[in-house]
């Protein structure tokens, strides 16, 4: 199933999967050049994609006081910005399909930016629900996910790599970001903060412009192929066990991985620990962070790691969960730096392996849909999430509490990824033939002359990594 449309741009060919753009079939990824380029961009994308919503939860003391509102009301402001990061993957899919990551990558940081600046004028928690919230959030949204196909597209070989580099750039970003937010607070109140916020978001359309579609090889003399219908969203993706279980693992695990993140400075704050230092914790997290998930991506991309690399996921997923439930028995400050210390390491191992397992699992032609779909299934559990950490502490004022839910729901996530994974590697069905993975759809026309080049062109040509069982689920 999958929505379809035609323009005039070159026919690209879809091998039953979506047409991603600016990915021509026989184009090799790079694997360097502009594409150093590329991953610059998508480590500012994602630094701001993922900072952003931890980062704001600094100001959340001075909004219930201004407001008279509790911790889940605030803690809905970060959920909302979540929420739509990750529920517009689908809409995200079908805009870069159709209208290129570039264009669609300007409007997302021109809607992040005025979000924040219409959030500083705000009268009402609503009204920052909808500013703060919807429309900085898929701002966000439509930088983010073309940030990563992009990526996607430039490094096949060194892919590991370069999906840790860019993952980076959410701790990064948290170092500067939580600091910033309470020094801007301090000194210009929350909606000062707010407005000084929205106008370095405009720095998303910088690295918009970075996004240069790659060519395709000119056409031998002759007439031009005709345009083949490009597909903008393709469900077929529901039909593969292993992307089955991998959005099922990842929906459970994002229940809980938010929540810690977001609490952790109020925790502090309650326990008399002053606000700077507070502050400090998310930087220590970030800190950690850092260099965590270079680390993360460079070990997964190892020859022998790689092809066993959802393992190598599902274990970070169980140190993550672990590591929130020893946390609910820090008593002080220095037991909540340890945790940020730990918090850091396991966070950074999920935030580096997360899409480099997916992409995997997918390959190269159907991440475009397949990081939609999965982006909204994990929507709703983002949604969820801290908001239900905060009803909990509203109800028993016991920060333990929310830390060991948290754990309870990654350590499940983690259970589910790998069980799946190991049942579905015995009953995968056998390799196809060479033959029939570059079969062409009944539903695609393409030019005969098209489809030999293709047929002579190895996967790794296209950017793409075969798949095992292994790397499959």
């Amino acid at each position: 199933m999958a929505f379809e449309t035609a323009d005039a741009e070159p026919a690209l060919l879809a091998m039953g999967g979506a047409v991603v753009d600016e990915g021509p079939t026989g184009i090799k990824a790079p694997d360097g050049g502009w594409g150093w380029a590329v991953l610059w961009g998508c480590f500012v994308i994602t630094g701001f994609s993922y900072a952003f919503p931890k980062a704001v939860s600094v100001f959340f003391k001075e909004l219930m006081r201004e407001f008279g509102i509790g911790y889940s009301d605030s803690a809905w402001i970060s959920s909302i910005l979540l929420a739509m990061l990750y529920g517009t993957g689908p809409l995200c899919s079908v805009c870069v399909n159709r209208f290129g990551c570039r264009p669609v990558m300007l409007a997302g940081g021109l809607l992040a930016s005025l979000g924040m600046v219409a959030a500083s004028f705000c009268g009402s928690i609503i009204q920052l629900y909808l500013t703060t919230g919807v429309i900085t959030g898929l701002g966000l949204a439509l930088n983010f996910q073309p940030s990563l196909i992009m990526l996607n597209r430039y490094f096949s070989r060194r892919r590991p790599m370069a999906n840790g580099l860019a993952a980076a750039g959410s701790p990064v970003f948290l170092c500067a970001l939580s600091p910033l937010g309470q020094l801007l607070q301090d000194h210009y109140g929350w909606r000062g903060g707010f407005l000084i916020l929205g106008g370095l978001l405009l720095n998303c359309c910088v690295c918009a412009a970075l996004m240069r579609p790659l060519e395709a090889p000119r056409p031998a003399a002759g007439p031009a192929p005709p345009r083949a219908p490009r597909r903008l969203l393709d469900l077929s993706v529901f039909r593969d066990r292993g992307f089955v279980v991998y959005a099922l693992a990842a929906s459970i695990m994002v229940l809980g991985l938010f929540v810690p993140p977001v609490f952790v400075v109020s925790y502090a704050k309650d326990l008399g620990v002053p606000d700077t230092q507070a502050a400090f914790l998310l930087t220590v997290l970030g800190f950690i962070d850092i260099f965590a998930r270079p680390t993360a991506g460079f070990i997964a991309g190892l020859k022998k790691v790689r092809p066993y690399s959802v393992y190598l996921f599902s274990f970070a997923m169980f140190f993550n969960g672990f590591t929130d439930l020893t946390g609910s028995t820090a008593r002080d400050y220095g037991g909540l730096v340890v945790f940020c210390i730990f918090f850091g390491i396991s966070y950074g191992m999920v935030g580096a392996l997360q899409f480099e397992v997916l992409m995997a699992i997918v390959g190269t032609q159907k991440f475009s849909s397949a990081i939609g779909l999965v982006l909204l299934l994990e929507a709703i559990a983002v949604l969820i999430g801290p908001p239900s950490g905060g009803k909990l502490l509203d109800a028993t004022h016991v920060y333990q509490y929310v830390f060991v839910l948290a754990g309870a729901e990654v350590l499940t996530s983690s259970l589910v990824l790998v069980l799946g994974n190991f049942f579905c590697i015995g009953k995968r069905p056998e390799v196809a033939t060479e033959e029939e993975r570059h079969k062409p759809p009944e539903d695609v026309r393409v030019d005969s002359r098209e489809v030999e080049h293709f047929l002579k062109t190895e996967p790794e040509k296209n950017g793409e990594v075969v798949h095992t069982p292994e790397t499959s689920v």
